[in-house]
This record gives structure tokens, C-alpha cells and sequence, in this order.
């Protein structure tokens, strides 16, 4: 049976699951220099965002070659170096339909946090100020929202947007998507200029850098929301604050920042920011079935 190193932990269900399934199961979080050592000596590890397991890290497990797999809980793989380890024998698996629903909820509630201004009247009626004259805010019903990417999580926001009464419009590098008719493919730039909404569904690419910097900003609407709970980093900080102070965007929701825990307080202290530490799938629902998958991946691959 397998050593498994679990850093960041895991759904309780799950682990008992590995337990009963014979594998030795130890949770600790280490950083960077004691994780080089530590891994060494386990089979697996399972990590979500907060662990890196770059090429130095990977290093070091190969001198003893008993790492044969990393487990990312969850969609995004930015925080591996997955080529590298793949290289070296070592498998990576992420588990990408557990958290889409719960992602794409948090992406809708913000944007009604955004629009109805529900998310600086919290605050300042906690000071005692009662500004009900100066939120006025919009219905999400009529509107055109457009989607950057469109993979698992889009899909499920496109699903509720239209719902809502929304008009969908999406990007996607691979074209059309079959059996979607419902919503409209369009090019990065219509996309832009069209939408009154925009909600990023992208992974970073660190070479490729921000996908929405000062450049599109400019080619938005006047008064266009964005809302990012896709990744930091795919969107230009220092020019989202630009966009926020001009008015060129109305609000902003972000859940994913550029260094995290984010440091940015012209970002998070911005009264037309909507705020979240990165709680996209962050439900109890998503954690049982991510658990899930992980056992079901550890599972077939030590069998």
C-alpha cells in the first residue's frame, strides 16, 4: 500500500476511505525546504493551492524515486510544475468536475453582490451610515454576459446566467463548443466590446501573462463588470485598479489574486471591489465530491 502526504487537507470522509483502503495517510502542511526532505519518503502527495510543487521540489523527490503521483484538489494545476514531474515518471491528476457548480455559484452571487452594491452597503451600514440613495444598482435579467474560456466551470455559469434571464456570449480558443446553441461564440474582441458582465473561466499561463490588461480595459463598454474567480493573474491588477478609478469599470469581484494572501490593498480596501479569499470551491458539497475523485484516483492507480 501507499504513503500518502496530504498538505492542505482533505475531506474527512475521503481520508478515512484511504485509511480503511490500507494506505498510511499523513496531514501536514510543510513548507517549501522541509517538503523537499519530506516527500522523499511517500508515494503520493495531495495537494490543493497553497502547496507548490515546482521543479526543485520534484528534484529532490527523485533522488529517492518513491514519488509516483500529485494529486492537485482541484481544477488548476498552475501551482505544479506538470511537464517536469511527467517527465520524470511521475503522474499528475487533478479532479476537474468536482467544484464547477460551486465555482460558478460563487461567480453569479458575486455578480449580484456587484451590481446591487450588497457588497459595500455591508459595510457601511456596519458603520452606521444608511446610503440607500446612492445604490441604485441594475437587474442581471436583460444583460449580455460574456465568458472568457469556456470549459467545465462557464458552462455551468452560462447555465445559470440564462436562467437569470441573461444573454450569454463566450470565448474559447478551440471555437463553437456543439450543442450550446443556446449561447454565442464570438472572438476576444467582441466579447469585450459587447458585454455589459465579464467573468473569467481561464488557467494563468505565467509565460503569456495577464489576459486582461490596460489594452482590454479600453475596448470594454463604459461601465462594464468584471468578476474573476478563475486565477490570479489573469488579470492585470495595477490596470483593474486604473479601469475601477476611471469608471470604465462600474465594480469588480475577485477571488483570485496575483500574490496570495494578497498584499494589494488598493485592491482590497477599493469600496467597488467585491472580495473573497479564494473560496471557489469551498463548499461542502464540492470537498466530498473532489474526496471522491481523489480516492478514486488513488485507488486505480495503486492497484
Amino acid at each position: 500500500m501507499a504513503r500518502i502526504l496530504v498538505t492542505d487537507g482533505m475531506d474527512k470522509k475521503a481520508a478515512a476511505q484511504l485509511k480503511e483502503m490500507g494506505h498510511e495517510l499523513v496531514e501536514q502542511h510543510y513548507a517549501p525546504e522541509e517538503l523537499k526532505e519530506e516527500l522523499k519518503s511517500f508515494d503520493a502527495v495531495i495537494v490543493r493551492s497553497a502547496t507548490k510543487v515546482r521543479q526543485e521540489i520534484i528534484d529532490a523527490a527523485l533522488e529517492t524515486k518513491q514519488l509516483k503521483l500529485i494529486i492537485r484538489a482541484g481544477v488548476g494545476l498552475d501551482n505544479i510544475d506538470v511537464p517536469y514531474a511527467m517527465e520524470n515518471g511521475i503522474q499528475v491528476n487533478n479532479t476537474p468536475n468536482a467544484s464547477s457548480a460551486s465555482v460558478a455559484e460563487l461567480a453569479i452571487g458575486h455578480m449580484f453582490a456587484i451590481s446591487r452594491y450588497i457588497h459595500i452597503s455591508n459595510v457601511t451600514m456596519r458603520n452606521g451610515e444608511w446610503n440607500k440613495k446612492a445604490y441604485k444598482g441594475i437587474e442581471l435579467a436583460g444583460k449580455t454576459l460574456g465568458l472568457i474560456g469556456f470549459g467545465r466551470i462557464a458552462k455551468e455559469t452560462a447555465k445559470k446566467a440564462h436562467a437569470l434571464g441573461m444573454k450569454v456570449l463566450y470565448t474559447n480558443r478551440s471555437g463553437a463548443k456543439e450543442g450550446y446553441d443556446q449561447y454565442t461564440f464570438v472572438s476576444m474582441d467582441e466579447l469585450l466590446k459587447k458585454s455589459d458582465f465579464i467573468s473569467l473561466h481561464i488557467p494563468f499561463n505565467k509565460e503569456a501573462g495577464a489576459v486582461l490588461s490596460t489594452k482590454e480595459f479600453e475596448m470594454m463598454k463604459d461601465g462594464v463588470y468584471l468578476v474573476n474567480c478563475a486565477r490570479g493573474g489573469v488579470v492585470d491588477e495595477e490596470a483593474l485598479i486604473e479601469a475601477l478609478d476611471s469608471g470604465k469599470v462600474a465594480a469588480a469581484a475577485v477571488d483570485v489574486f496575483e500574490e496570495e494572501p494578497t498584499k494589494n490593498q488598493k485592491l482590497y480596501t477599493h469600496e467597488k471591489v467585491s472580495l473573497t479569499p479564494h473560496i471557489g470551491a469551498s463548499t461542502k458539497e464540492a470537498q466530498a465530491r473532489i474526496g471522491e475523485e481523489i480516492v478514486d484516483i488513488v485507488k486505480n492507480f495503486f492497484a
